[in-house]
């Protein structure tokens, strides 16, 4: 059984035992156990059930792996030709790495 699920402004297909990073969430710690209740389509094969907007009942139970790290870097650059003007400026994004455990229907 797969699930979409919409966390950070992302969405994400999802299944039990995935392993992936989302935007970091706040106020969990590493082994803490998180529910996503946003959850926009479960099923499988032919029973899919999609929401409007949200499937009622439905959540998806995840563990945190990791509890925080940073994404690789990115580097802005901004240039405006014969005007000396350069900017240059690095983010790293923060993320929080998690592992579906189930998927419920409701």
């Amino acid at each position: 059984m797969h699930a979409v699920i919409r966390t950070g402004g992302k969405q994400y297909r999802v299944k039990p035992g995935d392993e992936f990073n989302i935007e970091k969430l706040s106020g969990v710690e590493n082994g803490g156990s998180v529910v996503f209740d946003e959850v926009l389509a479960v099923g499988s094969g032919d029973d899919l059930v999609i929401g409007k907007p949200l499937v009622e009942g439905a959540k998806v139970t995840a563990d945190v792996v990791v509890a925080e790290g940073r994404g690789k870097k990115i580097v802005v650059f901004k240039k405006k030709r014969r005007k000396k003007y350069r900017r240059k400026q690095g983010h790293r994004q923060a993320f929080t790495r998690v592992k579906i455990k189930e998927v419920s229907a409701g």
